[in-house]
This record gives structure tokens, C-alpha cells and sequence, in this order.
């Protein structure tokens, strides 16, 4: 008996998410003559750089390693003017981007994707849009955003604010006139840092509350000027090279020696010259055993605390905002421009919440337990149900009615970050356990969906309608996954890296998020599939 015949899916490839990875995955299908689409469920493309609006947003990593760089010719006429790119010019260099390779044409915008089911039948996703609609696609790929789902504070009283009060996530789309105002930013991490530097010498009165102090390190950001970015178009190749031999995809290289082989005068002297190195040189620049030997990420840790120190005037003020929990480098670094100066201004004031926690939000303000303080304006720096968030709010069912939200509900497992076993034709892009969790973005993005877009093609020139991870090569991802992470102190810390978001109800455990393996391992074993004509999956 023959077997049945369907009528074809509406598009070969449905894209979640237009931002860096969505737009660059278009691009490639673009390129291979797909009937593929893009949906984007905001109104516009630049996903994290066209929602973050939030005072002082800009990406951490040079602006130069940043970009794309499949081609040439964008290289040439696009120019950065900072070191490190602000929100607005990292958007405008998106838009440019899908303007000049015509990805417009094939974004649906204000299309929000709330389930997606498997069609095991057919091989084919049905994918269901808020608004009733049903699509149906071959192949789905998630390009959805690793911090793209805040957890928005659930304090008493929130809604009761009279003034202006927003998560940064969803900070107004108009610029707010912070001059005057008394502002309170609860949260310091990375994003709270980020806004705490940029609005300390334009308020009125600020008020930080602060549950965990970060070890923020100065970014060093500056102009780039017409004659430098000349010179710097001319080194692409150099950096991007750089960036392929580094772990995180950034242009900085570790230092292979030990901390404790090297004399302590040279060793203080490198760790000067590296805390004056813009960018996370401070970070994956150091000697490589602080990421492993507590020892080692001790004395690292104590120096790091000692220009705190030097630049918090009040020593008991400088001591709270030393962490005391975690070492160096084990979670987010938040990069900062004159963080710990903006509390040596009388008009910036921290609160402990430990100490004196919040109570609920007032009308006027904010109630802790030591006493009622009034404000204009409240910013929610509160973080993100990192990673696994975005994929939570989509209901994916796959084979034998499974969803992968439960499956996930622990700990993620996949095969490379990219499939998982129980979900063919479902491709996660920036998923976890991927490279791009833990690199200069972009950077891991291009191998991911260079790779992907080469497995894509092999697939179609076969006649294959079904691809998914064997549970054996999901198995052995995650085994060498845990192995790796075990083996560095961030997997003692509580972080996002490995799961933890204090406004969570969820229990803490390491839910091994992050692929700390580094680029170029990833690399050789996506490309270890590849020689094998993809052995890892079942094909069909």
C-alpha cells in the first residue's frame, strides 16, 4: 500500500524572533531559495535592542566583534561610533541590516506564536498565533532570546504607584525626563548597573535596593573616530580570527599560565593592565585556573575588591557592595562606567534589602521595614526567567503529545543546544546548552545557524522531511555538558548561568544552561556530525 500524500506545509521553515539570530538565520534561507518566514510579535525587528529602552543599555562586547561578518560589504560601509555600541545604534544597525539584505519582505510583525504541535503524520509543525490563526511549517526554528522573559516584581502593592514605574524590559518607548526626580532602581545586576551608572548625575535623589551586589568591573568605553575605524574595517579579519580561537567568541585571549606561578609584583601588574583593558579582558583576559581554582579566584577576587575599595569613599558602604558570596567572574559581570562613584554623590543612597527588606509599594513609594520612602519614578531591574523563560511561554508539543516544557521542567537536554530527542523538525537556535548562552553572541550565532543551514541543505538534496536528535546523542551532550560546568567554580554560584532567578517560585538547582565548553570546541563537534553524515540523528 502506498503511502498517503499531504498537501505541502505553508512554509518550509517558520522562523520565532526577529533579532540577531532570526534575521541572520532569514538571511541564509534567503540564500538557499526557502519558502521560509519570520514571526516577530513586537511591531517592529531588533528584538533585545529594540525592547530594552532602558537608561545606559549597550552590549559589553566591542562593538567591532559585535556586528555580523558574512559580508564583506557590510563590513565596509557600516561605521560604529563607540567602543561599545549603545542600544539605539545596535538597533539601527539591525534595521540596516535587514534593509540592505531585503529581510523585510519576509517578517510578519505582531504575530505571536503561543503553541506549536507536532504533526508526526505529515512531518510538519502546526504552529498557532494569538490571534487564532494556524500556520504550518516543516521545519520551526526558535530564535526567541535567552533574556527575553522579565520576571516582574511581585512586591505588595505594585499597581498602587502613582508615579511612573516600569520592568526595564519595558521601559517607555519615549525618553523620560529623569532631571529632579527622585528614582529608585531595585536590582543590581547587570542591567541595574547598567542604569544606576547612567542616571546617578541626572536625577534629583536616587535609591538603589540592592539584594546581592555584583562584581562590576569599568567597561571603558570611547569614541571611535573616523581614522581608527578605518583601521580597524582593515583588521577584520584579524579580530574575527580572534574571536574563533577565544572560548566566548571575544577578542580577548586567557593567559595559560597559572596564578601562582607567576611572582606576585608581575601578577599584580597584569591584573592593573587588565582592569584597565576595556571590555570583559578583566574576565576571559585573566589567568585561566581562576575559573577553577578557588585559590586562585580568591586572590583575583580580593584585588577586584580592593579598587572598590579605592573608589567608594565611605569604607562601610565600599564593603557592601563587595559580594561575599561568589567569586569573581562565576556569574554575570556587569560592565559599568563610573558605577561605584555614583555612590560617593550625596544624592545616591543603598539599601540593603537583607537588612531592611521591602514591605510593598505604596502610592508614593516604597515601604521597607525601617521606613516609607517617596519617589517619581521606580525602575524594576528584577531580571529575567533566563533562557528556558521564552520557551515556557510557548506551548511546543511534540512526539506523543510530550511538551517540552515538561520535559525541560528540570533540567533542559538536547543534543548541541540546537534539537531535542521527542521534537524533530524543532531547531532552538539560542537555546540552551548552545554556544551562544556563553559567548559574544553573534559570534556563536553565525557557527549555529551556519551549521544548521548546511544540515537544512543536505536534508533537502536527500528528499529527507525529518530530522531529530537521538536520545543517545542527547544523552552524551548533556553528560559532557554537566561534566565540563562541575569543573568551574560558576557552577557552585547561583546565577542565571545556572537557573536562579530569586523572583522564581521554582526551587534552586544547577539546570545546566550554559555550554562552558567554549567556541571552538563546539565547533569541532558540530563538525564531528557533519563528517559523519550527521550520525547523531535519526533521518527519515
Amino acid at each position: 500500500m502506498s503511502e498517503p500524500q499531504y498537501e505541502a506545509p505553508d512554509y518550509e521553515a517558520v522562523i520565532i524572533g526577529a533579532g540577531v539570530c532570526g534575521l541572520y538565520q532569514m538571511h541564509r534561507l534567503q540564500e538557499m531559495g526557502m519558502r521560509a518566514t519570520v514571526l516577530e510579535a513586537a511591531g517592529d525587528l531588533g528584538g533585545t535592542w529594540r525592547q530594552n529602552r532602558y537608561p545606559g543599555a549597550r552590549f559589553d562586547s566591542e562593538s567591532v566583534s559585535y556586528g555580523y561578518s558574512f559580508s564583506k560589504d557590510l563590513l565596509a560601509e557600516w561605521n560604529w561610533s563607540e567602543r561599545f555600541a549603545g542600544r539605539a545604534e545596535t538597533e539601527r544597525y539591525l534595521h540596516h541590516v535587514a534593509d540592505r539584505f531585503d529581510l523585510r519582505l519576509h517578517i510578519q510583525f505582531n504575530r505571536t506564536v503561543t503553541a506549536a504541535t507536532w504533526d508526526e503524520a505529515r512531518h510538519r509543525w502546526s504552529v498557532t498565533l494569538a490571534d487564532g490563526e494556524t500556520l504550518t511549517t516543516r521545519y520551526l526554528l526558535t530564535a526567541i532570546g535567552m533574556l527575553s522573559t522579565p520576571t516582574l516584581p511581585r512586591y505588595k502593592g505594585v499597581d498602587s504607584f502613582e508615579g511612573l514605574s516600569f520592568h526595564t524590559y519595558h521601559a517607555p518607548a519615549e525618553p523620560v525626563d529623569y532631571t529632579g526626580k527622585r528614582v529608585a532602581v531595585i536590582g543590581t545586576g547587570a542591567t541595574g548597573v547598567q542604569v544606576i551608572s547612567e542616571l546617578a548625575d541626572n536625577v534629583g535623589d536616587l535609591t538603589v535596593f540592592q539584594r546581592r551586589p555584583n562584581w562590576c568591573a569599568p567597561l571603558h568605553n570611547a569614541p571611535i573616530g573616523p581614522e581608527e575605524m578605518a583601521t580597524l574595517k582593515a583588521s577584520y579579519d584579524e579580530i574575527f580570527a580572534a574571536c574563533r580561537e577565544s572560548g566566548g567568541g571575544f577578542i580577548h585571549q586567557p593567559d595559560h599560565r597559572k596564578t601562582f606561578e607567576v611572582p606576585q609584583v608581575e601578577r599584580l601588574a597584569f591584573w592593573e593592565k587588565l582592569y584597565a583593558t576595556p571590555g570583559f579582558a578583566k574576565w576571559v583576559g585573566n589567568f585561566g585556573d581562576v575559573s577553577f581554582d578557588a585559590a586562585a579566584n580568591a586572590e583575583y577576587s580580593a584585588f577586584i575588591a580592593g579598587k572598590i575599595r579605592q573608589r567608594v569613599k565611605d569604607p562601610v558602604l565600599a564593603e557592601k557592595l563587595i559580594p561575599t558570596d561568589h567569586g569573581f567572574g562565576t556569574r554575570r559581570v556587569p560592565l559599568e562606567t563610573r558605577y561605584y562613584e555614583a555612590y560617593n554623590r550625596d544624592t545616591v543612597h543603598l539599601v540593603d534589602v537583607n537588612e531592611t527588606p521591602i514591605v510593598e509599594i505604596t502610592p508614593t513609594g516604597v515601604k521597607t521595614s525601617d521606613k516609607d520612602y517617596a519617589f517619581d519614578i521606580i525602575i524594576y531591574a528584577t531580571g529575567f526567567d533566563a533562557i528556558t523563560g521564552a520557551f515556557d511561554r510557548i506551548a511546543f508539543t511534540g512526539v506523543g503529545g510530550q511538551t517540552l516544557k515538561d520535559k525541560w521542567a528540570d533540567i533542559p537536554a538536547t543534543a548541541y543546544g540546537v534539537m531535542t530527542h521527542g521534537f524533530p523538525n524543532l531547531v532552538t537556535l539560542a537555546g540552551p546548552q548552545s554556544a551562544s548562552v556563553a559567548s559574544n553572541f553573534p559570534r556563536a550565532i553565525e557557527d549555529i545557524v551556519d551549521w544548521w543551514s548546511g544540515f537544512l541543505a543536505d536534508l533537502r538534496a536527500r528528499g529527507l522531511t525529518r530530522v531529530e536528535a537521538k536520545q543517545a546523542t542527547e544523552d552524551a551532550w548533556v553528560s559532557h555538558l554537566q561534566a565540563i560546568t562541575d569543573s568551574l567554580l560558576l557552577s557552585k554560584a547561583k546565577s542565571w548561568f545556572t537557573g536562579y532567578n530569586g523572583n522564581l517560585d521554582r526551587a534552586y538547582k544547577n539546570r545546566y544552561l550554559i555550554y562552558v565548553g567554549g567556541g571552538p570546541r563546539y565547533r569541532e563537534k558540530l563538525g564531528r556530525e557533519v563528517d559523519t553524515g550527521y550520525a547523531g540523528f535519526d533521518l527519515a
